[in-house]
């Protein structure tokens, strides 16, 4: 029987695939932002905004594959065991949306930084976030370093 991640052509390769497109694709002169040039200058502000944008695009996507599936789909497996794997399959799938609806927020918080001019800059110690993480990771809030620091206190945290 065929799941719904696999009915759709989707999954989790899917959507880094989406991204690894973006990153290539993210410009169309083919520039990547260079650790020789001014931090976040305007070219790597339109290059990381288009990543973005193109990001969130595939994951809007993805999502109306997903919600026109579900029109067409309806649960009408006569097996009992067959439909229990497919409301399993449509449960993952709906909590992977639920996943990348949340992603989609903070892709529009990373964008609303580009045009405060805060984006590329960790929001705990100001300085700036490697092009390498924002290229991995284009909606990272913090350095490697804070991340880690966050991180460790969180399971300090819970530990307690």
């Amino acid at each position: 029987m065929a799941t719904a991640i696999n009915r759709f052509g989707e999954g989790p390769g899917k959507l880094a695939a989406a991204n690894d497109e973006a990153e290539v694709g993210g410009a169309s002169d083919g520039y990547r932002p260079s650790p020789d040039e001014p931090f976040m200058n305007p070219r790597q502000q339109a290059y990381f905004r288009r990543k973005l944008l193109d990001w969130k695009d595939a994951i809007l996507r993805e999502s109306l594959g997903t919600l026109s599936q579900l029109q067409l789909d309806s649960l009408r497996e006569a097996d009992l065991t067959d439909r229990a794997a497919s409301e399993t399959d449509w449960s993952l799938e709906l909590r992977t949306r639920d996943r990348q609806r949340k992603l989609i927020s903070k892709i529009e918080a990373a964008l609303r930084r580009i045009d405060e001019g805060e984006y590329g800059y960790c929001e705990v110690t100001g300085e700036p976030i490697s092009l390498g993480r924002l290229e991995a990771r284009p909606i990272a809030t913090m350095t490697v370093e804070a991340q880690e620091r966050h991180e460790r206190n969180e399971k300090v945290s819970r530990d307690d």
